[in-house]
C-alpha cells in the first residue's frame, strides 16, 4: 500500500521532477578569486543573437581554454570588480538601478558618469533579480599571474546565466548552498479541435511537457501564474495570412486576447512541439542533436484545471480582498516548494487514485502517534538505490569529522592566511582520495614557515631591541590579503652603521615586495628571494590540492548521473510529505478540518449512485477558525442544483465560497473545513462570483459576465460543481431574469450539481421546467422588530433582501433612505405585489468528534536516542512517569477528574516533531539539554512550543519527553508539583522559579472529556 501510495504521489507533480534535479544537479566547482560580470544589453530586442552569442563564446572557453579580451565583447557591458566591491557604469548602471534595486551613485551634476553597484555579498542576489527580469548575464573572470604594466588584461568566461538557467555556481567565493530561483521555461500555445495546447520547455533540465485539451481559461490561468522566458503562439490561433486572429471562441477581445495583448510574443507554424524544440535550440544556441525529454502527464481520468475566476475568488491565486486559501491550508512557516506542490495540486486537481492516496498519506501522518523525522522514508524498492547512492557520497565526501583536515598552522605566521589559502578545498573530499596533493600541500607550508622564521624572526628580534631617538623603529609578519602573501611589514629598521649585530645580515637581504603585475606594492613591505619562492611552492600546492578536489568531485557527479532519477523521486517525495505533513499536523487539524470521504467514478465513466451526492455537515467558511466559536455551521445535502435566494450580508456569496474550497479541497485529497463530508470526485469545479468591465477590451460588466457564464455552462457534465453567485446582476431585471432562468433550465438538463445565487425573485414566476433543481435560502429572523439574518442554509425561498438596512448600516443619509422606502411602498402597491419572507426555523447541527487511536507503545516508543543520553532520559522518564501516576491517582480520589488516565511519557528525539495527535491537548514536557539540565513546561501548543525552544541557540539537538493529560489545569498543577520534586530526586533544573506558582484551580472534568484524549 505503501508503495502504490507513494508512486501516486510522485505522478501527480511533473513539475516538480525537474525542480528536484536542478536542486540536486548542483555541485561545488572552481572559483576564481577575481570574477567579473558581463551582462547583455540587448536582451529584450534580440534576444536569440545575444543569448546564443554569449551561450556560443562560453562553450568555445571552456572546450578549447581560449581566452577573449574586451574587444571580443562589444555587446555586454563591463561590471568591473573594484576590491570587494562591483561596479557599472552608464547605461547598464540604470538598468541595475531599475532591475535589481541597487543604489545609484557617481554624482548629482548633469554631466556625471551613472554609476551602480553591489557589494560581493549581494552579488548572487543581483544575478537573480536580472535572470528573473529576463536578462542574460555573463560572468567573465580575469586571469591570474603577473603581468607587464599597461598590458592588456587577459580575460574568459567562466559561466552564463540566463531566465532558462539562472544557476551559476561558486559565485564570489561563495562555499554555501544557496536558493536558487527556479528556471523559466520557454512556453508555446497552439489550438487544435481537441482545444488549447501549452507547451512548455525547461532548457536547464533538457525536459517539455504538453498539455493539450486544455479551456481557454485553464490556458490563462497558467499563463497567469507561470513566469516565462519565452512566449510564442502557434499560427492555428490565426484567422488568415493577414495577422488577425481569433482569440478564443467568441471574437477578438477574449481572455487570451486580454492575457497576451502587450506582451513580447512571436509567432510559429508548423508542428507545435517539434517547432518550439528548435526554437529554444536556437535561443540558447544548443547543438541540434540535443535530446529534450518528455515528461507529460496525461489528463485523461483528472478534473479539468481550475478556471482563472475560481482560482483567484478562493484565493488559490492571491487575490486582493479575497481570503487565501493556501493560508488555510499550510502554517506560515511552510513554505516555499511545500507551498508551491500545494497550489499547483489545487490548480491541477489529480485523477482520483492520486488523490485516494493524497488522502491515504495525510490518514497515516494523522493516526501515528510516535514522533516523525523531518525526512519521511521512501518505498522500499527505492532504497538499495538510495542506500548505494549514500555509500559512494560517503565514501568520497568528507563528513567533517576527520582530524587529517585541519587548517594549517604554524607558531608566527598569520592564521588567517592559511584559512583563506584552504578553507575553499579542505574538508570536501576524504584525503585519502588526495593523499599526495595534501601532503604536497603540508610540506610546502612548512617550508614557507621556516623561510619566515629564518628570514624575517631575526629583523623583528633587532626591532624590538634597538631603540631610536627619532622615533621607534616597526616590524612584524603580516598577511597581505589582497595579494595572497605573507611578507614582512616594517618602517625606520635599518641600522645607522652596520656593526654586523643579529638581524643585519637578513636586513640586507630583503626587497621591496611586488604585486602581480610586478609593481611595488608599498614603502613597508618587504620579501625575499627565499619567501618568496616558497610562496610561490605553497600557492602551486594548495592549487594541485583544489584541482583534485574539484576532479574528484566532478568524477563523483558523473558516476551519481545514471542514479538521478532516484534522488529526483526522493528530492521530490520529501517536498510532498513536507507539505501534507504540515497541512495534517498543523493547520487543518488545528482549525477543526476533518477528511472526507471522496467517491469514485465506475469504470465507463458513468456516475456511481453513491457518487451522485454531497453530503457537507457542519461546513464553515475556510477563513473561519471553528475553535474560536466565530463561525456557524452548515449542513449541506447536496443531491441536485440549488437556486439560492438571501438578503444581502446573509452568507450566500460565503456559502458559494465555502462549498467551493471544500469541494476542491476534497477532490484534491486534502482535509475539508467541515465536520463530516461525502464529496463526488467532481470532473470540474466551476466558480462565477462577480465580474468587472474592461474598458481595454470594449466590453462591459454584463458582457464579460456573459461570456464567463457561457464557458462554465458549456463545460459543464453530469459530474460538475457549477457554482454562480448573483447571476445576470449587471443587466435590466427582467430581461436579466429570463436569462437567468434559461441558464438554470438549461444547468438543470445537465443535471450537474451546483449553487445559483440571486435577488431576481422574478424567476420563480416563470413558467421554468425543472425535474433536478431544489430552491433553499440564507435564513433570517425578527429580533426586537428587525429583520436579521442567521447565515443558516434553509429550505424555502427568501425574498428579503435586506437593501434599506445595509445602506443604512454603511453610511447612507437617513434622508435618501427614507425616500428609498416611500418609492418601495408606492412602487409595490402599483403592482399589487406582496413579500414574503422565511422565517427562523430550529435548524439541527450536527457535529462530529473523532478521537484519534494511539498505536502501541512499541510504535510511540521506537526513537533513536543519542546513546550518551539513553541513560538520563530513561531516568527521567521514568521519575516523570511514576510523580504523574501519583499525582493523577491523588486527583481521582479526590474526585477532581472522574477518571483515571493512564500516563504514556512519549520521548521526541533530535530532528524530530510530536504526531498530530497531541495538537488542540494539554501536555506537560520536559526538555533534556546537552548540559544535562532539565526544563520543565505545560502547553496546549506542544508543535509551536518545541519549535520556540529549538530555534534558541544550543537547543537544536534537546530530547524532548512529554505527556498528555486531560485538561490545562491538571498540566498546571502536574508542571508546578515536578518543578518542585525533580531536584529532589537530583536532576538540575533551569526553571525553579515557575514551582512558587501553586495557585491553581481545579475544575470539574468530565469523562467525555477526558476519552476524547
Amino acid at each position: 500500500m505503501h508503495r502504490v501510495l507513494v508512486s501516486s504521489l510522485v505522478a501527480a507533480t511533473p513539475r516538480w521532477l525537474p525542480l528536484a534535479d536542478s536542486i540536486l544537479r548542483r555541485h561545488r566547482p572552481h572559483r576564481s578569486p577575481l570574477p567579473m560580470l558581463l551582462f547583455d544589453r540587448g536582451t529584450w530586442s534580440k534576444p536569440r543573437k545575444v543569448s546564443r552569442g554569449i551561450s556560443m563564446a562560453s562553450r568555445k572557453s571552456n572546450k578549447q581554454g581560449e581566452y577573449c579580451d574586451e574587444g571580443m565583447l562589444s555587446h555586454i557591458l563591463w561590471w568591473k570588480e573594484v576590491g570587494d566591491f562591483y561596479e557599472a557604469i552608464g547605461f547598464d548602471a540604470c538598468i541595475l538601478v531599475e532591475h535589481a534595486g541597487l543604489n545609484p551613485f557617481g554624482g548629482l551634476r548633469s554631466d556625471s558618469i551613472p554609476k551602480a553597484g553591489c557589494p560581493v555579498v549581494n552579488l548572487r542576489q543581483t544575478l537573480d533579480d536580472l535572470t528573473r527580469c529576463g536578462y542574460s548575464v555573463c560572468i567573465v573572470e580575469e586571469i591570474q599571474g603577473p603581468t607587464q604594466a599597461r598590458a592588456r588584461k587577459g580575460r574568459f568566461i567562466s559561466g552564463h546565466a540566463h531566465p532558462g538557467s539562472p544557476y551559476v555556481f561558486g559565485l564570489a567565493e561563495v562555499d554555501h548552498d544557496v536558493e536558487f530561483p527556479d528556471p523559466m521555461p520557454v512556453v508555446g500555445i497552439s489550438h487544435s479541435a481537441k482545444g488549447y495546447c501549452l507547451i512548455s520547455i525547461l532548457e536547464t533540465m533538457k525536459t517539455y511537457s504538453a498539455e493539450e485539451g486544455l479551456t481557454e481559461e485553464a490556458v490563462v490561468t497558467k499563463l497567469r501564474i507561470c513566469r516565462y522566458h519565452h512566449l510564442y503562439l502557434h499560427t492555428s490561433l490565426r484567422n488568415n495570412s493577414s495577422g488577425t486572429s481569433r482569440w478564443g471562441e467568441f471574437g477578438e477581445g477574449g481572455l487570451l486576447w486580454g492575457e497576451c495583448n502587450g506582451k513580447s510574443f512571436e509567432w510559429f507554424d508548423g508542428s507545435p512541439t517539434e517547432e518550439l524544440l528548435c526554437k529554444v535550440r536556437e535561443i540558447y544556441g544548443l547543438d541540434e542533436k540535443t535530446v529534450f525529454r518528455n515528461v507529460t502527464v496525461s489528463l485523461e481520468g483528472r478534473p479539468q484545471p481550475l478556471y482563472l475566476g475560481t482560482a483567484t475568488q478562493i484565493g488559490v491565486v492571491p487575490t486582493e480582498g479575497i481570503p487565501s486559501l493556501l493560508k488555510m491550508v499550510l502554517p506560515s512557516n511552510c513554505g516555499g516548494l511545500p507551498s508551491m506542490y500545494v497550489r499547483d495540486l489545487l490548480l491541477n486537481p489529480p485523477s482520483f487514485d492520486v488523490a485516494a492516496a493524497i488522502q491515504e498519506a495525510c490518514r497515516l501522518m494523522g493516526s501515528i502517534t510516535c514522533s516523525i523525522p523531518e525526512f519521511t522514508c521512501m518505498p522500499a524498492a527505492k532504497m538499495n538505490e538510495c542506500s548505494f547512492i549514500s555509500q559512494r557520497i560517503a565514501g568520497v565526501i568528507s563528513l567533517g569529522v576527520e582530524s587529517d583536515q585541519a587548517i594549517t598552522s604554524f607558531e608566527y605566521m598569520p592564521k588567517e592566511f592559511f584559512n583563506d589559502m584552504e578553507s575553499s578545498w579542505k574538508g570536501r573530499v576524504k584525503r585519502i582520495h588526495a593523499e599526495e596533493e595534501f601532503a604536497n600541500v603540508d610540506r610546502a607550508a612548512e617550508a614557507l614557515s621556516t623561510a619566515v622564521i629564518e628570514d624575517f624572526m631575526p629583523i623583528i628580534s633587532r626591532v624590538k631591541s634597538v631603540m631610536s631617538s627619532n622615533g621607534g623603529s616597526k616590524g612584524e609578519i603580516c598577511y597581505a590579503k589582497e595579494h595572497e602573501a605573507v611578507w614582512f611589514k616594517g618602517k625606520r629598521f635599518t641600522p645607522n652603521v652596520w656593526a654586523n649585530t643579529p638581524g643585519e645580515q637578513q636586513i640586507k637581504q630583503l626587497k621591496p615586495a611586488t604585486d602581480s603585475k610586478g609593481r611595488k606594492v608599498g614603502e613597508e613591505w618587504f620579501t625575499t628571494v627565499k619567501v618568496e619562492n616558497a610562496l610561490n611552492r605553497y600557492h602551486e600546492a594548495c592549487d594541485n590540492a583544489k584541482n583534485k578536489v574539484l576532479e574528484l568531485l566532478r568524477g563523483l557527479s558523473s558516476e551519481l548521473q545514471a542514479k538521478i532519477n532516484i534522488l529526483v523521486f526522493c528530492s521530490t517525495l520529501l517536498v510532498i510529505a513536507k507539505a501534507l505533513f504540515g497541512h495534517v499536523s498543523s493547520e487543518a487539524r488545528r482549525r477543526g478540518w476533518m477528511l472526507p470521504t471522496i467517491s469514485p467514478l465506475s469504470k465507463e465513466g458513468f456516475l456511481e449512485e453513491s457518487s451522485s451526492e454531497m453530503e457537507l455537515v457542519g461546513l464553515f467558511p475556510y477563513w473561519l477558525d471553528v475553535n474560536q466559536g466565530n463561525a456557524i455551521l452548515n449542513d449541506v445535502h447536496m443531491h441536485s442544483l440549488f437556486v439560492l435566494t438571501g438578503p444581502n450580508g446573509g452568507g450566500k456569496s460565503s456559502m458559494l465560497r465555502s462549498v467551493c474550497a471544500a469541494a476542491l479541497l476534497g477532490i484534491c485529497g486534502l482535509m475539508v473545513p467541515s465536520a463530516s463530508a461525502v464529496i463526488p470526485h467532481f470532473d470540474s469545479i466551476m466558480l462565477h462570483m462577480k465580474a468587472y468591465d474592461s474598458p481595454a477590451d470594449g466590453k462591459s460588466s454584463f458582457q464579460i459576465e456573459m461570456s464567463e457564464i457561457r464557458a462554465l455552462v458549456s463545460r459543464a457534465t453530469a459530474r460538475s460543481l457549477v457554482l454562480i453567485d448573483e447571476i445576470c446582476r449587471g443587466t435590466e431585471t427582467a430581461k436579466g431574469t429570463c436569462i437567468a432562468g434559461s441558464i438554470i433550465e438549461r444547468l438543470d438538463t445537465v443535471g450537474c450539481l451546483g449553487i445559483i445565487s440571486t435577488h431576481l425573485h422574478g424567476i420563480f414566476d416563470l413558467p421554468l421546467s425543472l425535474s433536478n433543481t431544489e430552491f433553499k435560502a440564507m435564513g433570517t429572523e425578527v429580533i426586537d422588530g428587525c429583520i436579521n439574518p442567521t447565515w443558516r442554509l434553509m429550505d424555502g425561498i427568501c425574498r428579503e433582501s435586506l437593501a434599506f438596512q445595509t445602506a443604512r448600516r454603511e453610511g447612507m443619509p437617513d434622508l435618501i433612505i427614507r425616500r428609498s422606502e416611500e418609492l418601495y411602498l408606492t412602487m409595490s402597491a402599483n403592482n399589487k405585489q406582496t413579500t414574503s419572507m422565511v422565517h427562523n426555523e430550529p435548524s439541527h447541527v450536527f457535529t462530529t468528534v473523532n478521537g484519534l487511536v494511539d498505536k502501541p507503545d512499541s510504535i510511540r516508543n521506537r526513537l533513536e536516542v543519542p546513546s550518551a543520553f539513553e541513560p538520563l532520559r530513561r531516568e527521567v522518564e521514568s521519575t516523570v512517569t511514576m510523580i504523574c501516576k501519583k499525582k493523577l491517582l491523588d486527583l481521582y480520589n479526590k474526585r477532581n477528574i472522574t477518571e483515571l488516565v493512564d500516563v504514556v511519557c512519549v520521548a521526541v528525539g533530535a530532528r524530530e516533531q510530536p504526531p498530530p495527535s497531541t495538537v488542540g491537548r494539554s501536555s506537560i514536557y520536559v526538555i533534556i539539554r546537552s548540559d544535562s539540565k532539565l526544563y520543565v513546561g505545560q502547553t496546549d501548543d506542544l508543535v509551536g512550543r518545541l519549535h520556540a525552544h529549538r530555534s534558541k541557540e544550543g537547543m537544536q539537538d534537546a530530547t524532548i519527553l512529554y505527556v498528555v493529560v486531560p485538561g490545562k489545569s491538571v498540566a498546571c498543577q502536574l508542571e508546578t508539583l515536578l518543578i518542585n520534586q525533580l531536584p529532589l530526586k537530583g536532576f538540575k533544573l533551569i526553571n525553579k522559579a515557575d514551582g512558587k506558582h501553586r495557585n491553581f484551580g481545579i475544575s470539574r472534568i468530565s469523562g467525555e472529556a477526558i476519552a476524547a484524549h
